[in-house]
């Protein structure tokens, strides 16, 4: 997994000059959208970050140099909070900080041009600097398996999806679980919430409750807690787990899980920092590179539904398939074609997706 993300990395970035190894203690800062709980998108960030902990401390007994010491800064709001939280790390003498939100990204900026000696990993956004790299994920692989189960399990034909805003990475997730869904059971139909924010427990049991209501007898969803997976156990209905294993909340719930591996490119860039090759870049790892990874079945998931699901992800790690090929045309719910039949969307199509796919009920909520 490693190797894989290493070369990943190293094709993606920019030959640009920075600071000769040193010896002095690493300080590395990282930014939380939302509070660190037990599962969920700023959970498993916070592995990733133990992980490089862990691996970053190894080598430093090994070659007798100081241990690297990581700050974090949990439940810290997109926009002018965000910058203050940045710039105060940066000030503490954090020579790397990772800010992994969206909404985090022009924040990071703006600290980056008054810290040029500092390194930044904005992850999930997409605008890099001389000192700013950029790195997500392509969940939608994930999402397209999450689906296929989905499809598989459900009886009434209608899945529910509680998301947080119609960014292109929750169209891409959510056109691509509903992909999915289809390529298995053609006549599923998936319904949307949209909420307008990452993190509202409260807000999201609510999205997941209206969505059972309207016949939803599995849910999938695009936030940061773990209260559709709750809400999924309560009612006796089924969902997909997104960012974490949800299984200790949701046991009979929980059919699949969509988890996010960070540790890897966490490590592999504080290394880069202290050893002083670190370069700005723009990395997009998914299945094949190990960040993303789907499984965690639950035990109403039949073996044959496993075993295909997992099928399946080893052909997209093999290359063998994309969820966004299209074998027929595929169209979004309005009719238009949106791929060709024989053609597989390019990566500036998926990162600039607009439109909601054939399947999907309603419309994308306006500005």
């Amino acid at each position: 997994m490693y190797k894989n993300l290493a070369a990943a990395f190293a094709a993606a970035c920019f030959s640009l000059p920075s600071p000769a190894a040193d010896p002095a203690p690493l300080k590395i800062g990282f930014v939380y959208v939302a509070p660190l709980t037990g599962a969920g998108w700023v959970h498993q960030h916070d592995q990733g970050r133990l992980a490089m902990e862990r691996a970053l401390n190894a080598d430093a007994r090994a070659r007798g140099l100081p241990a690297v010491q990581t700050t974090y800064v949990e439940n810290v709001a997109e926009g002018p909070d965000a910058e203050r939280v940045i710039r105060d790390l940066a000030q503490q003498g954090h020579r790397l900080i990772f800010t992994p939100s969206f909404g985090y990204m022009e924040p990071t900026l703006n600290v980056a041009r008054d810290f040029p000696d500092v390194r930044f990993e904005s992850i999930t956004g997409y605008k890099t600097a001389p000192n700013v790299a950029v790195a997500n994920a392509r969940y939608y692989e994930g999402r397209y398996l999450a689906g296929i189960a989905a499809g598989r399990m459900t009886r009434t034909q209608v899945a529910g999806y509680v998301a947080g805003f119609p960014i292109p990475e929750v169209l891409q997730g959510l056109n691509a679980f509903t992909l999915g869904m289809r390529s298995v059971n053609p006549q599923a139909q998936v319904k949307v919430v949209w909420l307008g924010t990452w993190f509202d427990p409260a807000r999201e049991r609510d999205g997941a409750m209206t969505l059972f209501n309207q016949n939803a007898d599995v849910l999938a969803f695009h936030t940061g807690s773990n209260a559709v997976m709750v809400a999924a156990q309560e009612r006796g209905k089924m969902a997909v787990a997104y960012h974490s294993d949800m299984r200790a909340v949701a046991p009979q719930a929980q059919i699949v899980a969509v988890t996010h591996r960070w540790g890897d490119y966490y490590t592999a860039r504080a290394r880069a920092v202290r050893d002083g090759t670190w370069a700005t870049g723009n990395v997009w790892g998914g299945v094949r590179e190990g960040m993303v990874q789907v499984g965690d079945f639950g035990p109403q998931v039949p073996a044959g539904v496993q075993q295909e699901v997992l099928a399946r992800q080893k052909d997209i790690a093999a290359g063998r398939l994309h969820p966004f090929h299209a074998r027929v045309a595929v169209r979004d719910n309005q009719g238009r074609q949106r791929i060709a039949a024989g053609q597989t969307l390019g990566d500036p199509q998926i990162l600039q997706m607009d439109w909601l796919v054939e399947g999907v009920a309603g419309r994308l909520p306006g500005p």
